[in-house]
């Protein structure tokens, strides 16, 4: 299955990514990254072995069991009348004599070799292609990677068979082109991913520099960053919020015949460093680069600072499961976030005890989205399958207006940055929906089944030039990337979206 895309604008990844270099300063880097995972590894196995050590000591004390002893010459002779079953099995293969020349004047496989076209050196040979040199390889490996300016790179992260990995996606909007250019594997199930133009660690001559990285969170309550522009890599460049899981172990046992053994470990409260269960939203800051938000299962919202990759603020403001994030896209400091606590929030990161603006909605919230063409009006989806639109300056908290979309969940939300009113929803219905948003209230432009199975994520591509192609994915594991504009009625009213756009940027 696909449970989430995302696209990386035009301009951020490398034109031909570098292959993984495995060197003493990676090595250092990776073990102290992976320091506190063998630690708990390596605690895991000696508590597993001792257990299994008093077990079997239990098991001797209470069942009876015969032993048959055989005594030393008693071995030897068992071992000498196995090495001599061996070799007489072996004796009808001659194989001493394999090798050797029968000379008795039959002809041999290669008797006949004098025959043969021979010639003094392979270059005269024509039946014989010489391998390429290392420069020209290495140039055709290159040309293989090369990623050009008009390519789009389309994130997917992909589990087949309990494997999870995440594939990089080129997509060459000319030729209606997709297909994998690299992937990297991922140690748990991806729940949600973003890009950011970033590096963690910074310094502050590093401030300006741009780069090519992604966030995934996944049930794991780390947040691995992934450089894009590195091929075959086999570690994350940073791990945020890496912690030991569990805090205590108790064990009970009793040596009856009927035995009864409980292990239970309780896992780490929420506290205010890092996140102790499945980290299911991301949100990368567009005005502060260095800044990202993550939402868990813990219930906490967590504020990182990629420069120092260490948490600045934890917030405690839902009662279930956030699930989703989104940062407003012309005030840097305000946060949207969605949860299974059938609640959406609007509150200030500067203000940790500061005024929330609460939203509740009929079921648990499955997806949010700011409005990117006006300032105060938010979209927050559900599990009943409906879309609602409300302004966050309503202190009534009632939605200006509300849409059933679907008739199941509306698993993926997609507001298209580019175009005024246009959004689109995916549902475990299957179905994918385009919507236009007018001053009457919703419409519905085209409805898909797009192949994809159960929908779990959508995407919008960023580019203004292509801003109607929609990325999905689904149950079935397949990605499709579909351009909107081929529907007929989407193709018709067209043209008046871009006489909108015109007279908008004339204003």
């Amino acid at each position: 299955m696909i449970s989430a895309t995302v696209w990386v604008p035009r301009g951020f990844a490398a034109e031909f990514p570098q292959h993984y270099t495995l060197d003493e300063e990676e090595v250092d880097r990776i073990s102290n990254l992976a320091q506190l995972r063998l630690d708990d590894a390596l605690e895991d196995y000696n508590e597993a072995k001792q257990e299994a050590d008093q077990d079997q000591g239990d098991e001797d004390e209470d069942e009876e069991t015969n032993v048959m002893v055989v005594d030393e010459e008693g071995d030897q002779k068992i071992i000498a009348q196995l090495a001599t079953n061996d070799t007489d099995d072996l004796k009808e293969y001659d194989l001493d004599n394999y090798d050797k020349d029968d000379g008795d004047g039959q002809p041999s496989m290669f008797s006949n070799i004098k025959s043969l076209a021979y010639y003094g050196s392979n270059t005269e040979d024509p039946y014989i292609v010489l391998p390429k040199d290392k420069s020209e390889l290495e140039e055709d490996e290159r040309e293989e990677l090369q990623i050009l300016e008009s390519d789009n790179l389309l994130l997917v992260c992909k589990t087949q068979d309990n494997l999870s990995h995440m594939d990089i996606y080129v997509y060459e909007e000319t030729d209606a082109n997709l297909y994998v250019h690299h992937d990297i594997l991922l140690p748990s199930f991806p729940l949600c991913v973003e890009w950011i133009n970033a590096r963690v660690g910074r310094t502050r001559s590093e401030s300006n520099q741009t780069g090519n990285f992604a966030a995934i969170g996944t049930f794991e309550p780390s947040i691995e960053i992934w450089n894009l522009d590195v091929v075959d890599e086999m570690y994350p460049d940073a791990v945020l919020g890496q912690e030991v899981e569990v805090e205590t172990t108790t064990k009970s046992k009793s040596k009856s015949k009927s035995k009864s053994k409980s292990k239970t470990k309780n896992k780490l409260k929420p506290n205010q460093k890092y996140h102790v269960d499945a980290v299911l939203a991301l949100a990368a800051n567009k005005h502060n680069r260095h800044l990202l938000l993550s939402g868990s299962a813990d219930k906490t919202i967590k504020l990182w600072d990629l420069n120092t990759a260490n948490c600045a603020q934890s917030y405690t403001v839902h009662d279930d499961k956030v699930c989703a994030l989104a940062w407003h896209p012309r005030d840097a400091t305000v946060v949207l976030s969605g949860s299974y606590d059938a609640t959406a929030l609007v509150f200030d990161v500067r203000a940790h005890t500061g005024e929330q603006r609460k939203f509740t909605v009929d079921t648990d919230v499955s997806g949010i989205s700011w409005d990117p063409h006006t300032e105060y009006n938010i979209y927050v989806s559900t599990e009943s399958g409906k879309v609602h639109y409300f302004d966050v300056r309503n202190t009534s908290a009632k939605p200006i207006w509300t849409l059933q979309a679907h008739d199941s969940e509306v698993s993926a939300l997609a507001v298209n940055e580019n175009v005024k009113g246009l959004f689109a929803t995916g549902s475990t219905d299957q179905f994918v929906k385009v919507w236009n948003v007018t001053e009457k209230g919703p419409s519905i432009h085209s409805s898909r089944d797009m192949g994809v199975g159960k929908v779990f994520t959508a995407s919008w591509l960023p580019d203004k030039e292509s801003a109607r192609t929609l990325a999905v994915g689904g149950s079935n594991g397949v990605v499709q990337v579909w351009d909107s504009k081929t529907n007929s009625q989407v193709r018709a009213e067209n043209e008046d979206w871009e006489d909108d756009e015109e007279e908008e940027e004339e204003e």
